[in-house]
């Protein structure tokens, strides 16, 4: 349906996002001697991309994905040279002067192309009106979140063998360079033409309630980031507390392991099975699988723990994207997807916050209860879904 080079342009077109938080915290850190100024560097990056990408999604919508995946392919290279730049300034970087670092970090994610969701975008545009749409919608978008859970393994990876194997700017060079060619060739592919602009005499106005009801899966996401973030702090204190802090985020992969198989498997799912259903019942499975994070006392119990919890994770992204792209407003798909995809990256900074202040207060095991409590919200949220699509 899309053609044979989408599927591999993709993926790897979103992998710059993935390298490029930790590329800026290695690359900060290492220059600066600072693990306070990487994280500032990093947490830039963040928040840059959470504020961005709604707003990259708004311009897609009214103006079209191509014309906005250039520009931002463009100005992301050039941030993101900045963000090296600014690291080697004469002199040296010092702590004591963050300010240039930190606004090249802020600008790289203000400017990050939004692969992923404008991905899902052109699939529900690709399959409007079609006879199978919820089929072949559904398998879209467990492949999309399968992507997701790839890169965000493989991209971390890279930055560490890139880093180590020659200088820790060369995974932020890399990132650049596949902003400007993959993202661009995303960006020029046919697929785009999926995705109809709509100019504003066409868009009909969107009252308050439908903007209300979309926040719901926009909540749902940022429990979802809360959770990762969280589990990463978690992680991050139970391996230091078993002597093994390089292993933390090993022991995160586990889970997106799990999460990216069954994310894959939500397009066999029976139709029969409906989406806020699935989001509920996925939800109380998380909830449950999370508390086996409090008993392992060593990695490998650990591991198995992860291995169980990613399970329900992918399948509940998967539906909260479907759900969120049903529920948009006609012309605003770009927007609402772009939305959900904030929420994650807002959620992580969160639940991240929150999870290093209780694991320095009362390590690991008061860490945990972090992911727990963002599953019990997602569980909640999934009750009120039910009820939303109910009644549309």
């Amino acid at each position: 349906m899309a053609g044979g080079s989408f599927l591999p342009l993709g993926l790897f077109a979103r992998l710059p996002l993935a390298m490029l938080t930790l590329g800026a915290l290695t690359l900060v850190s290492v220059v600066s001697g600072s693990y306070a100024l990487g994280g500032l560097a990093a947490g830039a990056v963040g928040v840059g991309s959470a504020l961005g990408a709604p707003v990259l999604g708004a311009f897609a919508d009214r103006l079209g994905q191509r014309p906005v995946l250039l520009s931002a392919a463009m100005l992301n290279t050039a941030a993101i040279a900045a963000v090296v730049l600014t690291s080697y300034p004469p002199g040296g970087l010092s702590p004591a002067s963050p300010v240039p670092v930190v606004a090249a970090a802020l600008a790289a994610g203000l400017t990050t192309p939004q692969v992923g969701p404008f991905a899902r975008a052109r699939w529900m545009g690709l399959t409007e009106g079609r006879t199978l749409r919820a089929l072949e919608l559904d398998a879209a978008l467990s492949y999309e979140g399968t992507a997701d859970e790839v890169t965000f393994v493989l991209g971390p990876a890279l930055v560490g063998v890139l880093g180590a194997a020659l200088a820790p700017w060369v995974p932020l060079a890399v990132a650049a360079a596949l902003t400007l060619t993959l993202v661009t060739a995303f960006a020029v592919h046919p697929t785009a033409a999926a995705v109809r602009p709509m100019a504003r005499g066409e868009l009909a106005p969107v009252r308050p309630r439908e903007w209300a009801i979309v926040l719901v899966p926009v909540a749902a996401m940022l429990a979802m980031g809360t959770f990762f973030g969280g589990t990463q702090a978690a992680l991050t204190a139970f391996s230091g507390e078993h002597g093994v802090p390089e292993l933390g985020g090993l022991l995160y992969a586990a889970m997106g392991l799990t999460s990216a198989a069954a994310a894959l498997s939500v397009a066999v799912w029976p139709q029969s099975f409906r989406l806020a259903a699935r989001w509920f019942a996925c939800a109380l499975a998380m909830l449950a699988f999370s508390f086996t994070l409090f008993a392992p006392q060593g990695v490998g119990p650990m591991a198995a723990a992860l291995l169980l919890t990613g399970v329900p994770v992918g399948p509940i992204m998967v539906t909260v994207f479907g759900i969120g792209g049903r529920l948009a407003p006609a012309g605003r798909t770009s927007t609402v997807m772009t939305a959900l995809a904030s929420g994650i990256v807002a959620g992580t900074a969160l639940g991240s916050a929150v999870g290093g202040r209780l694991a320095q207060s009362g390590g690991s095991a008061a860490a945990f209860a972090t992911p727990v409590a963002a599953a019990a919200v997602l569980a909640a949220l999934g009750g009120a879904a039910v009820v939303v699509m109910r009644r549309r």
